[in-house]
């Protein structure tokens, strides 16, 4: 029986995929604003369903970190509908003239952005993906189904039942937005086997899921599996900057993959730096897990273990190590890292220059915190996630990592010789 309605609603949404790459911008753009105005006035009642996640939450003991990426209140939400209204005033990326040939023998050749198709996106704990994830499909013209978590299930349901209403009376077709209801996890099972109806899978959320996915999938998948990401304090660095950019990566929220997991520093600078950063991390709740030459810097600090470099805490966890010089903290980086986002903070532009030559990362960082590393902040509206992969799409994916592209090619004639 679920084996019917996973193949009936996978091929509703190639069905739909089709229709919907006709649709023009102006329609798709009108449909968007009016799902952004829904979320607005759907606040009390999406806010009464993430309510009932929340509780389970609560009863399941969730950590903090948790609870507070599931959390939705007003603020939260109209953010999302802010984030739906800036994606209907980006470039629509479908139809774009990516390159232009004219060969001898008189071909006119145009490389044009298409829509992928069908994605299915495999999410855990944060419901703004719902709408972020339906904008964007939306407005690059490609089919989305949903497959949010069981501990956001409620929430979920209640954002998609009212961006898909809306889409309805815009004309958008049916079955280009979709959601999975049922938590059984044998469904995804049956999704990743749909290769031909879905074109790409997108999984957001810890690495288990992540490759999980990749190891069952048939179909291409885009993977984000952890955000280790670090910030290297150079000997050259103005170290009032440095206290500001670290605090801000670790503590502003600690629960995203773009918060620092490690903070490296120069020894140079390490006495002169280390104590009062790390006193103005613990006043702020977070535990510190330090190398040697830490410990015997900062009495009362934890000691960090071999497995601690490769973590992803994702809560007010912060691994630090003193190194011996920029060559140090880069093959720190490239051994324990995830290629997400790193940064260095220095006034030193060789060293700068060098950093961003070295470190493989899909974002790379000079004096600034790698929370930025956002679809919204990089000015794409949101983000389907961000990719740690080398190809299709690395970094914050927005409209144009959506697309794929064709060759459409104009004759008067000709034939090979």
């Amino acid at each position: 029986m679920k084996d019917r309605m996973i193949a009936a609603l996978a091929q509703k949404a190639k069905d739909a995929s089709r229709e919907l790459a006709l649709v023009d911008t102006r329609a798709k753009d009108k449909a968007i604003i009016a799902m952004a105005g829904a979320l607005r006035k759907n606040v009390s009642y999406i806010i009464r369903e993430n309510a009932k996640d929340i509780a389970l939450a609560r009863k399941k003991s969730l950590s903090s970190a948790l609870i507070d990426r599931l959390t939705l209140t007003e603020n939260r939400i109209r953010a999302m509908a802010d984030s739906l209204s800036q994606i209907a005033k980006l470039k629509d990326p479908i139809g774009e003239v990516i390159e232009t040939l004219l060969r001898p023998n008189g071909l006119l050749i145009k490389k044009v952005r298409v829509p992928i198709g069908v994605i299915l996106i495999i999410y855990e704990s944060r419901p703004n993906v719902t709408s972020d994830c339906i904008g964007l499909c939306l407005k690059s013209a490609n089919a989305v189904i949903l497959r949010g978590g069981s501990e956001a299930i409620h929430s979920n349901i209640a954002i998609f039942s009212v961006l898909n209403k809306e889409a309805l009376k815009y004309r958008i077709p049916e079955g280009a937005i979709s959601i999975i209801k049922d938590t059984d996890r044998k469904i995804v099972d049956g999704l990743l086997r749909k290769e031909g109806t879905i074109d790409l899978v997108i999984p957001r959320g810890g690495e288990s899921l992540i490759r999980e996915v990749a190891k069952k999938s048939r179909i291409p998948v885009i993977k984000h599996y952890k955000g280790v990401c670090h910030t290297y304090v150079d000997a050259g660095a103005d170290l009032k900057m440095a206290a500001d950019i670290c605090f801000n990566a670790k503590v502003q929220k600690p629960g995203v993959c773009n918060a620092m997991e490690t903070m490296l520093v120069d020894k140079r600078i390490a006495r002169a730096f280390l104590p009062s950063m790390i006193r103005r991390f613990q006043n702020a709740g977070v535990e510190i897990r330090g190398s040697e030459e830490v410990k015997k810097l900062v009495k009362g600090v934890k000691p960090a273990a071999e497995a601690d470099w490769y973590t992803e805490y994702l809560d007010l966890i912060l691994s630090v190590k003193v190194v011996s010089g920029i060559d140090e903290a880069i093959a720190h980086i490239m051994k324990y890292g995830s290629y997400h986002s790193d940064a260095i903070v220095t006034c030193n532009k060789k060293h700068a220059a060098k950093f961003l030559s070295a470190v493989d990362s899909a974002c790379v960082y000079v004096n600034a915190s790698t929370r930025f590393t956002d679809g919204g902040e990089f000015g794409k509206g949101a983000e389907m996630g961000i990719s740690t992969d080398k190809i299709h799409a690395r970094g914050p994916m927005g409209l144009e990592e959506l697309t794929s592209y064709k060759y459409i090619v104009y004759g008067n004639g000709q034939v090979r010789n």
